[in-house]
């Protein structure tokens, strides 16, 4: 039998055999020891890997292992940041060379897990108490049990930010996973630690190297991978299982855009790979149903504010070509906030620059972080001298 246990002609077989370079089934590389562990010594593995650790990061190879850090971090002081990693009353700080969930999470068995973006703005986190709903209702809704509680979700927040000596221009990744399994499995009966809270800031500007230019704009292309429905993996659960919104940013890396668009099992515009998307038509605005994508909080806060300036706003299906005819069309995202388009698939997206509706949007947006109830304020931080913060 050939590959995949498929049967093949002799003739090809042949040819197959005379081009392939053949090896022993069982190959062992002479100069290795493969060695089995006494159990009574994994204590003493324990204790001494965290020393070993420390030291090997020391070294030459483990600083040569990608490119120089002047290369990759677009803002130097996240090459040494602190992350919060733990079950509830487990977690604590680590530092970013040493941060790590363990492989039997269920965010590496089988990215089950939910998460959160967040923004803070000059000492506040922007509608910190609408993202940890959702997050909640997400948990909820993946059955997850012994979850952190919210008050322990927002201290290990608070810690986070106050370690690091974040207050303005910062980004959090929040996560919480169903937690860590007891044996290699995706079935959740073998969940018996509780969840594991992540909590990743950065110090990430609204407008970068890892988000968008608000004033230029961006293009977009179509992908061809389609948005998934509610039939398969429901949008309105706010979860890490995305290869669904991987594979269409791949095409829009190679295409030489900023993201690609998603369309719904019906051929209908949903969302980007990353954002909410929305088209300006003769002063009206326009977004799709958010029956295939998610319902996004700043979505929600961009409709809100249209009806605020007197914008009229539509929500409905909306066709790719009714975005590619469009007089302006932007995204909407916590981590980029509003970004114009200015071309969708090689069509120039009305005169080509931001629009007057979509720059009035943005300056509206741009008062929300510092009006009554809008952010929660972050306590002050004191400077130690000890370890006292883990």
């Amino acid at each position: 039998s050939g590959w995949f246990g498929h049967d093949m002609d002799a003739e090809s077989a042949e040819d197959d055999d005379e081009n392939r370079t053949t090896y022993p089934l069982s190959y062992v590389p002479p100069s290795r020891s493969y060695r089995t562990l006494n159990p009574s010594l994994v204590p003493t593995l324990r204790a001494s890997l965290p020393a070993y650790d420390y030291l090997r990061s020391l070294t030459s190879g483990h600083k040569s292992r990608g490119p120089p850090a002047s290369q990759i971090y677009e803002d130097p002081r996240n090459e040494h940041i602190l992350a919060w990693i733990g079950a509830p009353g487990r977690g604590r700080l680590v530092p970013r060379d040493t941060a790590s969930v363990s492989p039997w999470d269920s965010s590496v068995q089988g990215g089950d897990a939910a998460w959160e973006g967040l923004r803070v703005y000059n000492g506040k986190i922007f509608k910190l108490e609408r993202h940890l709903k959702r997050l909640f209702k997400s948990a909820k809704a993946l059955g997850f049990e012994n979850v952190h509680t919210k008050e322990e979700v927002i201290d290990a927040i608070f810690r986070t930010l106050a370690a690091n000596g974040m207050r303005d221009g910062a980004h959090i990744r929040l996560t919480l996973t169903r937690g860590e399994k007891c044996t290699s499995s995706m079935n959740p009966k073998f969940n018996v630690y509780g969840t594991t809270l992540i909590v990743l800031a950065e110090w990430k500007p609204t407008e970068g190297a890892t988000t968008y230019d608000n004033t230029k704009g961006i293009t977009l292309i179509t992908a061809s991978t389609r948005r998934n429905s509610p039939s398969t993996v429901d949008s309105k659960i706010h979860h890490n299982n995305m290869i669904n919104n991987i594979l269409p940013k791949i095409e829009a890396n190679l295409a030489g855009a900023a993201d690609a668009i998603m369309l719904d099992l019906d051929g209908f515009v949903s969302e980007t790979n990353a954002t909410n998307i929305f088209m300006v038509d003769d002063g009206i605005l326009m977004t799709p149903h958010a029956d295939a994508c998610l319902p996004g909080i700043t979505r929600e806060t961009v409709i809100m504010l249209a009806k605020e300036v007197g914008i009229p706003c539509e929500i409905r299906r909306i066709s790719l070509a009714e975005f590619h005819a469009a007089d302006e069309v932007f995204t909407t995202g916590t981590m980029g906030e509003l970004t114009p388009v200015t071309m969708i698939d090689g069509r120039v997206i009305g005169t080509g620059s931001r629009g007057p509706v979509t720059a009035a949007l943005q300056g509206a947006y741009k008062t929300l972080p510092n009006r009554p109830g809008w952010a929660t304020e972050i306590p002050p931080f004191s400077n130690s001298r000890t370890l006292e913060i883990l």
